[in-house]
């Protein structure tokens, strides 16, 4: 990572709610072939979540504690604030010295941008300011969010825009919060109704419309120089799964998660 900061852009993409199988199972039968071409392997690695929803999981992202490879041992991390004692900060970690990613990419001369998708980035309230209060430019609209079946599409217009605007000789890091895997998702699924519900199925079509776009993304952010891309989710989510729905619960479709980072060039990105 010390060769990767200060020469590279970084994407940080975090597919909010998604669950490892769903993601599996789709990069296996072709249904994501803009994400999978890209997986190393053309698979999703298995990790576990570093919170059961989103606050949680991702004031520990930006903290350095990406999701966590789901085998024994001591997995070293890419990112590491500087602290005393920390058995997971190995040669290759960007070591920070402020308390979180943002301000230490900042710090090394980046430009910060977030566009948020779920309601803990839509600076409606305190409390949804705080994680988007860490960068120098957040966007958050109502088209972004959980109930816009068009949401992915325009965070990628948005994303696209700042990647244009940021001075050519200034690293960017850019943080997107995808929304479109969170319920309601039903509308991703044709022919399925409000009255349907959500469902694993309609959770599936979802990863497939954010699929369709993210080729989009990923130009953008390799149109300046080479871009190091981390895809993960920050949790899964349960639809029935022994009786439990929803996540912020201790299910293993809640923990288990998929991760990738891999790096883009301006012609792996088309």
């Amino acid at each position: 990572m010390n060769r990767i900061v200060g020469s590279h852009d970084i994407l940080l993409l975090t597919l909010d709610t998604l669950r490892y199988d769903v993601a599996a199972e789709l990069a296996e039968t072709g249904r994501i072939p803009n994400l999978a071409r890209h997986l190393p392997g053309g698979r999703w690695e298995k990790r576990h979540a570093p919170g059961s929803f989103t606050y949680a999981s991702h004031q520990a992202i930006f903290a350095g504690f990406l999701p966590t490879p789901a085998e024994p041992g001591r997995h070293p991390r890419l990112f590491a604030a500087d602290f005393a004692g920390s058995e997971t900060t190995a040669e290759g970690t960007f070591v920070h010295d402020t308390p979180d990613l943002v301000s230490g990419l900042a710090k090394a001369g980046y430009r910060t941008a977030c566009v948020g998708g779920v309601g803990f980035f839509n600076k409606q309230g305190a409390l949804g300011s705080v994680l988007p209060g860490l960068f120098e430019e957040s966007h958050w609209e109502p088209e972004f969010g959980v109930a816009s079946p068009t949401s992915f599409a325009s965070q990628v217009t948005r994303a696209e825009e700042i990647a244009a605007r940021t001075p050519p000789e200034q690293p960017l890091f850019l943080f997107v919060n995808v929304s479109a895997l969170h319920q309601p998702n039903w509308f991703h699924l044709p022919g399925a109704s409000k009255e349907d519900g959500d469902s694993r199925a309609t959770h599936a079509a979802a990863l497939e419309y954010v699929d369709r776009h993210i080729g989009r993304l990923f130009t953008a952010m390799s149109s300046r120089r080479p871009c190091l891309a981390i895809v993960c989710s920050d949790h899964g989510t349960a639809y029935g799964d022994d009786g439990w729905t929803g996540h912020r619960i201790g299910h293993e479709s809640v923990w288990t998660v998929p991760y990738a980072h891999f790096l883009l060039d301006q012609e792996a990105a088309r």
